[in-house]
């Protein structure tokens, strides 16, 4: 398929640039020859003008005054000899009644006689039969008057190849030049058809894939809802306890498949762009302190402890979450350096899945911690995030796949658990790109994993222009 469109999409740029290219050395040819033809049409007349300067011209009757006049051929044209040359200008000179009286051709041209200034193009044969010798000749003749009456007509011939021959040699470049320039562009237009095909090859691979893992992730449960629903329907003395249990994992189940759809329909909104951030005033303690608090019944089951750290720009201080759910604060130098505008339904998503995911892959009496800091330059200045856990840690093969939905690191943390469907990490990066903040994982294996998460900390009349 991508083949066959990148095939047509070099075609179509290959063919129109010929289109182009035939039009413009068509133009560029016409142009030129009309060019040629004009320059030698400007030189026969501008020897008319000549001649017709230099014509000898006398009475008929020297003794009559306001008596015919006419030509002295003799005089006139006595310097205008016969040339061997092949491109020399030739004149001939007719009388009032057409007939010739005066030619540097060696033989006459046998054409018929008519005024015509703007210039024509003629062919004739000399000699006679098959030996005959074409001879095509650009012409201008003018009739030659003085007051009213004709003194005669002259004509002036000049050889056409002085037209074709630039014009054929024009004609054979041109030709040679365009065809390599198709050739040329058919390469390149398969060249960067292929580069333009290629995001569209990675987007199709990535949504066949995406498809999969989706097809497979709800496959899954479906197959095991529909399974625990045959076993209790087959059953015809059903036992309470086992009826109750069926539900539950089917309940478990369905839970589980709404978190995934509800997952699936964040990203496909996000990649169309319909999730647009409601900004607004967040207190980022206040919200680290609501996920720490959903977590902790959690946290509490494997024994690991919770715990959040602030750092004030300029007083160090702490609140603990311990596994008994006490807490413990200490009222901050500057209330006011956690606040930032953002979207808080997106960012408890975000701390909630990286939160969960430090308890899911922590064994038990870990600890999962948060510390919260400024950092960055007055102008410029961020709410900095850390989510750090002693878990089992993430192979440094696997970091640069990490956001890729439906990745699961494999064997160890899918052995881990296997309630995560992949996609936790992509939403934590695309509502940190909401954010125009930035998102990174470091760890190590057996000691644990550290996501910091940076979000820059704006005015909401900037986020919104």
């Amino acid at each position: 398929m991508f083949q066959t469109t990148r095939r047509r999409l070099a075609l179509w740029y290959t063919t129109v640039t010929a289109v182009l290219l035939l039009l413009f050395a068509s133009g560029f040819y016409l142009y030129v020859r009309n060019t040629l033809i004009e320059r030698i049409d400007d030189t026969l007349n501008h020897v008319v003008e000549v001649i017709q300067r230099s014509l000898v011209i006398e009475p008929v009757n020297f003794h009559s005054e306001g008596g015919q006049l006419r030509v002295n051929v003799e005089a006139s044209f006595r310097d205008n000899e016969a040339t061997g040359e092949d491109d020399h200008i030739d004149l001939e000179w007719f009388s009032p009644a057409g007939d010739l009286l005066w030619s540097t051709l060696a033989e006459p041209l046998n054409l018929p006689l008519h005024s015509n200034p703007m210039g024509e193009t003629v062919q004739v044969k000399l000699g006679e039969g098959r030996l005959a010798d074409a001879l095509v000749l650009r012409q201008v003749t003018h009739r030659i008057e003085t007051g009213r009456q004709v003194l005669g007509y002259l004509r002036v011939s000049h050889p056409w190849f002085e037209v074709t021959k630039p014009t054929r040699r024009l004609f054979f470049d041109l030709t040679a030049w365009t065809a390599f320039i198709i050739v040329a562009v058919g390469g390149i237009g398969w060249f960067l058809s292929g580069l333009a095909m290629e995001p569209v090859r990675a987007s199709y691979q990535r949504l066949k894939q995406f498809t999969a893992d989706a097809s497979h992730e709800l496959r899954s449960p479906i197959a095991v809802i529909q399974t625990n629903v045959q076993v209790a329907l087959a059953d015809p003395d059903p036992d309470p306890q086992d009826q109750q249990q069926h539900l539950k994992v089917i309940e478990r189940l369905t839970r589980r498949l709404g978190r995934l759809v509800d997952d699936l329909l964040f990203l496909a909104r996000q990649d169309s762009g319909m999730v647009q951030p409601q900004f607004g005033t967040v207190e980022l303690e206040d919200l680290l302190q609501e996920v720490l608090e959903e977590q902790q019944t959690l946290a509490d089951e494997k024994e690991i402890q919770l715990e959040l750290k602030m750092t004030a720009p300029e007083v160090r201080e702490a609140v603990t979450v311990g596994t008994a759910g006490e807490t413990t604060a200490i009222a901050p130098s500057h209330p006011t350096w956690t606040t930032l505008q953002a979207d808080r339904d997106q960012l408890s998503r975000l701390f909630t899945n990286l939160v969960s995911n430090g308890i899911q892959y922590t064994p038990a009496g870990g600890q999962v911690q948060l510390s919260l800091e400024r950092a960055g330059k007055p102008g410029h200045a961020c709410l900095q995030v850390v989510v750090s856990d002693t878990g089992i840690g993430i192979p440094a093969e696997a970091l640069p796949q990490l956001f890729d939905r439906f990745y699961r690191v494999d064997p160890a943390r899918s052995q881990a658990s296997s309630k995560g469907s992949g996609l936790g990490l992509a939403i934590a990066q695309a509502i940190v790109q909401n954010h125009h903040g930035a998102i990174q994982i470091d760890s190590t294996m057996g000691e644990g994993t550290r996501v910091t998460v940076s979000l820059p900390v704006m005015q909401l009349s900037e986020r919104l222009k």
